[in-house]
């Protein structure tokens, strides 16, 4: 069994969206194959019984669930989802050292290991799971989805073309000679 990492989460409402009434909020944490204990929200309908399909929701790149990804996830929890937003590893609530830093394998897995603790709860349904990433997240998300199965279906809300970035610069500043 792996070893868990003691997290210091804050038990008041944290956000930058004000908080629904539509939905019961409460905090929790999963382990990724890694090691690395996450952070995460959890957002569930009320009024609701029996399995629910279920979302997981991370991004924008270098942000935390209190933001809009947080926001995301509670929409959907006031549209009928159980969603869970997380905390990267090496973000946030998050564990995971040296802070800050992005890894592709570790953060795929992040995703993957969200849909672990989804598929395990008795009020999801584990065939109607879903996830959603947001900006530099978007790839992470797709990343997960071409590799985990029981993911069924993945938004990548992403504003530009992270490869085309990478090659010739924000707005293409870098596609000239000089550069």
């Amino acid at each position: 069994m792996l070893k868990t990492e003691e997290l210091k989460l804050v038990s008041e409402w944290d956000k930058t969206f004000p908080q629904s009434e539509k939905v019961d909020h409460t905090k929790v944490t999963f382990i990724n194959r890694y090691g690395i204990t996450l952070a995460a929200d959890l957002y569930k309908p009320k009024n609701v019984s029996g399995q629910c399909p279920a979302i997981a929701v991370s991004g924008p790149f270098g942000a935390v669930k209190e933001q809009c990804s947080g926001l995301y996830a509670q929409t959907m929890a006031e549209r009928g989802y159980l969603t869970i937003v997380f905390d990267p590893s090496f973000t946030g609530e998050s564990g995971g050292y040296p802070r800050f830093m992005a890894s592709p394998d570790i953060n795929t897995e992040d995703f993957m290991a969200a849909v672990d603790f989804l598929s395990v709860r008795e009020d999801v349904d584990p065939d109607k799971i879903g996830i959603i990433g947001i900006c530099g997240w978007g790839g992470m998300a797709l990343n997960a989805a071409a590799l985990d199965t029981r993911i069924k279906a993945t938004v990548a809300s992403t504003m530009y073309d992270m490869t085309r970035v990478n090659a010739n610069g924000y707005f293409d500043s870098e596609d000239s000679e000089e550069a």
